[in-house]
């Protein structure tokens, strides 16, 4: 899964079981400057990650937006659920489906023009 999908704490852990280096596509949104973020980078998490910086709106930059509308129009489609956990279920379970199938995140990388 994008480590974008996570909530900042538990990108703090997961990034901790993936080994090497790591290159974070950061848009220039106000809430990624945000002081958790900065507590993260300051407290090593800068020594294994590249930040490339696109600018604040670009989804025509942005590879995450490729991977959101693949989830929205194809794995999501026509969906209505009817509460909000079960809104919940049926995302994860799409995101555990988008796992399983790497070339779809690969064309999307693919797509603004950057090597995968």
């Amino acid at each position: 899964m994008p480590l974008s999908l996570l909530p900042v704490k538990k990108r703090e852990t997961s990034v901790h079981h993936i080994p090497g280096k790591l290159l974070v596509i950061w848009d220039g949104s106000p809430i990624h400057r945000g002081e958790p973020v900065k507590q993260f980078l300051a407290n090593g998490g800068a020594e294994r990650i590249h930040l490339e910086p696109l600018p604040a709106y670009a989804p025509d930059l942005n590879p995450d937006e490729g991977v959101w509308n693949y989830l929205k129009r194809v794995e999501l489609r026509n969906l209505c659920c009817a509460n909000l956990p079960a809104l919940r279920r049926a995302f994860w379970l799409a995101v555990a489906r988008l796992r399983r199938r790497p070339h779809i995140v690969q064309a999307c990388i693919k797509q603004v023009g950057l090597d995968v």
